[in-house]
């Protein structure tokens, strides 16, 4: 763990911090009478009261074969949109439209600057263009990965030997992030997460950021999942307005952070008891996948390890879920500051 010199969050020294250069800021039926109301117990009802008793009779089971045909059809309406909505695609956020698929439409988006997931190519020599986009592919620090033909087929049959997944939605820098927080005169609140490969619980994490004031959010570029269909789906919207930026290394990102007086948290399971930190000044916090956690050199490039009170039998929270607590947490302890 590394603790850096320059100041003590909130003076008590639960950070482990030097207290020197502490920092300022911290039915119808129920409406009414029923026919047999109207019904005699004894004797025989007159012929005029018959009549009338006949006519009330087969008016109201008349209203009410109307009101249940009425009813009937306005069920099975219902049920069709319904089962229509259901089977409907989401149109907008399919996988198909986010797969390119051969050398020109690759090539294309690579001169226009078009946000890559990753780029596979089919294992074997290659010629021509095709050398040509890898190579661009690899000064942009694009993922790529060598597959077998079987593969690329699975995913689409006119692939020409590569297949590349766009972002479903446009990348934002750190720059832009430090800009948002200082626009809106606040301490920078960032997160950033090692690892998270699961799109649902990376589009929860940017739900839960965007509702806790999170400046943005930082992925890396390899080995965790990115701004996929699933991933802006699972986010509900929230993707629209909190900016996530893309980095190739998460270790040289951390250290420019705090160069701008920006303290770094990593989210651990032996760390000091969130209740004790205060969170004040510009904050970022480094989340770890479900089961690895955060990798053992970004832990001890952060200032301090956290870790949030566990009172049952498991030891661990989702991802996710722990991302939202620990922002709820800090949400809070900066409105107090």
């Amino acid at each position: 763990m590394a603790y850096r010199e320059n100041g003590n969050r909130n003076g008590k020294g639960t950070d482990g911090r030097n207290i020197k250069g502490m920092r300022e800021k911290q039915g119808f039926e129920g409406g009414g009478k029923r026919y047999d109301s109207f019904r005699y117990d004894g004797g025989n009802p007159s012929g005029k009261e018959k009549r009338n008793e006949n006519r009330n009779r087969n008016s109201y089971t008349g209203r009410n074969r109307t009101e249940n045909r009425n009813a009937e059809e306005y069920r099975t309406k219902k049920a069709f949109r319904a089962e229509n909505t259901e089977k409907e695609p989401d149109k907008e956020l399919s996988a198909d439209n986010y797969i390119l698929t051969g050398r020109n439409p690759i090539r294309e988006a690579l001169k226009t600057n078009r946000d890559l997931e990753k780029l596979l190519v089919q294992k074997g020599d290659l010629s021509g263009s095709a050398m040509e986009i890898v190579k661009t592919a690899k000064e942009r620090r694009i993922m790529i990965q060598v597959v077998e033909k079987s593969r690329l087929d699975e995913i689409a049959p006119r692939h020409q030997g590569l297949i590349a997944f766009a972002s479903a939605f446009r990348y934002s820098t750190v720059e832009e992030i430090l800009k948002n927080a200082a626009d809106r005169n606040e301490d920078p609140f960032l997160i950033l997460l090692d690892g998270i490969t699961d799109p649902h619980n990376l589009g929860a994490i940017i739900r839960s950021a965007e509702c806790t004031g999170v400046h943005g959010i930082i992925v890396p570029q390899h080995r965790s999942v990115g701004l996929t269909p699933a991933a802006v789906k699972a986010s509900a919207g929230a993707v629209e307005y909190l900016p996530i930026a893309r980095v190739t290394n998460m270790n040289r990102t951390i250290e420019e952070l705090q160069k701008k007086n920006i303290w770094v948290y990593a989210l651990t399971m032996n760390g000091t008891d969130y209740e004790e930190v205060s969170f004040a000044g510009g904050t970022a916090v480094v989340i770890g996948a479900e089961g690895d956690g955060i990798s053992k050199l970004t832990e001890e490039k952060c200032d301090v390890s956290v870790s949030l009170p566990m009172k049952g039998h498991l030891d661990s929270l989702n991802a996710s879920v722990a991302a939202g607590v620990i922002m709820y947490r800090i949400m809070s302890a900066r409105k107090k500051v």
